[in-house]
């Protein structure tokens, strides 16, 4: 089996002040490592604060652009990393939830990890879709219409999900797989 290869494929990576770090460094590694382009995108320029289970302040990470002048056209992809506060944040912002919506609406991969499925429930992509997440947003997943299972990497209709950072070497694995396969229109319909 050949390597999935994201040569001239550019990913978005969407969080703010709070992600949690690993979440952050890992994918972007794993998707740079296949030849693929990372870009983070926050609610505003600047950096953003890393931080280890949403307690112990890690590295600051330079955005590339502001989600107000980010548009899912001008990527390949979508990943959302977790940390409790990072996600919270971003549902909140109207201009961030349109840009994951944008992603799923255009046929686009998206990976979300630990807590970053809850931009899938509030953008309304959760419903239908068989997902995984940190325990604690499984109840808001299936009041958002999702089929929540405890399972370490789940793939459907080119969503990527997985429970924490100890499922980031399938995670990584499948997302630059999923990356690398691009348009999933013709299954979301």
């Amino acid at each position: 089996m050949t390597k999935a290869s994201l040569q001239g494929k550019t990913i978005a990576i969407l969080a703010a002040d709070g992600v949690e770090e690993i979440e952050l460094t890992s994918p972007r590694e794993a998707i740079e490592a296949a030849g693929g382009k990372t870009e983070l995108v926050s609610l505003k320029t600047g950096e953003i604060q890393s931080m280890k289970g949403d307690i112990e302040p890690q590295a600051k990470y330079k955005v590339d652009k502001a989600v107000a002048q980010a548009k899912a056209s001008d990527y390949d992809g979508l990943l959302l990393p977790g940390g409790t506060v990072n996600p919270d944040k971003l549902r909140l912002d109207q201009g961030a939830m349109q840009f994951v919506r944008d992603f799923y609406d255009s046929g686009k991969p998206i990976a979300a990890i630990c807590h970053g499925p809850w931009s899938l429930a509030e953008t309304g992509i959760a419903d239908g879709l068989r997902l995984t997440s940190w325990p604690s947003l499984q109840h808001e997943l299936k009041l958002s219409g999702a089929t929540w299972v405890d399972e370490e990497c789940v793939t459907d209709k080119g969503v990527v999900t997985s429970r924490n950072p100890d499922d980031l070497p399938a995670f990584n694995k499948k997302i630059v797989e999923e990356f690398a396969e691009g348009d999933h229109s013709s299954r979301r319909k």
